[in-house]
């Protein structure tokens, strides 16, 4: 490195060292490149299993069941009143084995007990039926 020093015997003889700075920067310089190419370039890429395009039949509409459990707990199959979880088995049962496939559209009174709507739930899903939709729910949002 080099330094510099006042020359001559002048009244201010105090040593006055500077280090020259320019050949540290070089070498910083230098340091900064190799590792700038030596870093690997990560690729921000998402690997994607697209799936293959199949030419076959368009799909058939769901069968739309309504399902509605009033206030009193009482359960209505399409509009029409179960008399008991029996029935609604029965039923259960056609739809999870139906072509085309049946999707449940449950729609539960804000007053109705909570049993009758798990009930419902429970058993459809026991039952094999994997489309189930809870529909009129915004109404209770707040």
């Amino acid at each position: 490195m080099a330094m510099t020093m006042p020359s001559g015997a002048g009244e201010n003889s105090d040593i006055l060292v500077e280090i020259n700075t320019t050949p540290l920067i070089d070498v910083m310089l230098v340091l900064l490149i190799m590792l700038i190419l030596t870093i690997p370039i990560q690729t921000h890429a998402v690997k994607l299993d697209m799936p293959t395009p199949s030419n076959a039949a368009p799909t058939i509409p769901p069968l739309v069941v309504q399902i509605d459990v009033d206030a009193s707990g009482v359960v209505a199959w399409n509009g029409l009143p179960l008399s008991d979880r029996g029935q609604l088995e029965t039923h259960l049962t056609e739809a999870a084995t139906s072509t085309p496939p049946t999707e449940l559209h449950l729609r539960a009174d804000a007053q109705a007990p909570y049993r009758s709507v798990a009930m419902v739930m429970a058993s459809a899903q026991r039952l094999g039926v994997t489309r189930i939709g809870l529909v009129g729910n915004e109404r209770f949002a707040k």
